[in-house]
């Protein structure tokens, strides 16, 4: 069996490349999981995370704090504090912060993919004001 891992949010740093602020804070690369992985993403207002879809896994999210609208498919399906979504594998879907407070959303995907890459495949691309490098 193995063992159990803890992990905070502040000792992972954030991935902004897609928009948004993303940290994986369960997975293979943190702790070795080998069925998917879990994070958060953290949206300002007016903030999004790009288009994209999982071939292999399915996506639940659930809003911890705020409010979002997550586009599937094209269409938009609005979110609130505590609630949450089932994402179907092969859905195109971005998530869009269209309230005026910033949002927290817990993600989790499952099962992983072959390889990484093969994992998460972008429908479109963040604008550079969603890409901000951080060091």
């Amino acid at each position: 069996m193995a063992e159990h891992a803890t992990v905070a949010a502040r000792d992972v740093p954030p991935d902004r490349r897609r928009g948004g602020e993303l940290r994986v804070l369960l997975g293979p690369r943190t702790v070795g999981s080998t069925s998917g992985f879990m994070g958060v993403a953290h949206l300002s207002p007016g903030e999004r995370i790009a288009e994209h879809y999982h071939p292999y896994s399915e996506e639940f999210l659930y809003v911890a704090r705020g409010g979002i609208t997550v586009d599937l498919d094209d269409e938009p399906v609005p979110l609130g504090t505590g609630e949450a979504l089932y994402v179907p594998v092969n859905v195109r879907h971005r998530l869009r912060n269209t309230g005026t407070e910033p949002a927290e959303v817990v993600f989790h995907l499952g099962p992983l993919a072959p390889r990484p890459e093969l994992g998460h495949v972008d429908t479109e691309q963040a604008s550079e004001s969603e890409r901000v490098e951080v060091t």
